[in-house]
């Protein structure tokens, strides 16, 4: 799976509105996006470590662990994977069916709260299991993680500007690269969220290793706290004399 060329820095439709505004004013957006990318390192790092040897958001690699578990018969492998792609799949069209419609930005903000609502079950499911789930319970948590990163993956897609991924990053990379290559410079949007995902993937792997419990808490507290600021926002942003008081009035 490769992206398109992102916008580059400054550009009117570029990252400062990233996912639609779901975080303004002040850059909020970019935040957003940041924060979303730290989302999916974390949820990558805790499923190819303990949940089958899969990504939740690769789609790319899965399909590929999908033919090599084929060929080198390993079924447990080519069922992690098929697990994985089928909840991204299921993920991406539910939250693409949400986001469909005039009013985006607050779709969008209904689709992230789902995303919410889905890794705030497989948080208690994990902590229930004491961090260390297995059989039945594993594969149900997979299949959770890839609903909610297909979920975050389709909202991005359809209120981000162009080439503004969360979920995937080899074109980016390679744009990047192609950039640096022929301009000498980087685009910092870019860079950033690149290094956000390392970031996040860090992350995740360090609170399996330290607190194995808790491993889902920061893929969902940074959702939580995406999805919080959006609201805020849209406070904010309630034109007065709708349903409230402008100043001076008692």
């Amino acid at each position: 799976m490769t992206d398109p060329l992102p916008p580059r820095d400054g550009d009117p439709a570029g990252p400062g509105d990233a996912t639609g505004g779901l975080a303004r004013p002040g850059g909020g957006g970019l935040a957003a996006a940041v924060a979303l990318t730290m989302v999916t390192g974390s949820m990558d790092a805790v499923s190819f470590l303990a949940l089958g040897g899969v990504f939740t958001s690769v789609m790319t690699a899965n399909l590929s662990l999908l033919g090599m578990s084929a060929g080198a018969r390993d079924p447990a492998l080519a069922g992690h994977a098929a697990l994985a792609v089928t909840g991204y799949v299921l993920g991406a069209l539910m939250s693409g069916r949400i986001v469909r419609g005039p009013e985006k930005t607050r779709l969008a903000r209904r689709a992230l709260g789902v995303e919410l609502l889905a890794l705030g079950a497989l948080w208690a499911l994990w902590a229930s299991a004491g961090g260390h789930p297995g059989g039945g319970r594993r594969q149900g948590l997979l299949a959770l993680a890839a609903v909610a990163m297909g979920g975050q993956s389709a909202l991005v897609r359809a209120v981000a500007p162009p080439g503004l991924s969360t979920t995937y990053f080899t074109g980016i990379l390679t744009n990047l690269l192609a950039d640096l290559a022929a301009t000498g410079r980087v685009r910092r949007v870019s860079a950033g969220l690149l290094g956000a995902l390392v970031v996040g993937a860090v992350g995740g792997g360090v609170l399996l290793t330290v607190a194995p419990s808790a491993a889902p808490a920061l893929p969902t507290g940074l959702v939580a706290a995406v999805w919080l600021g959006a609201v805020a926002a849209s406070v904010c942003e309630r034109p007065r004399g709708a349903g409230g008081r402008g100043p001076g009035q008692g």
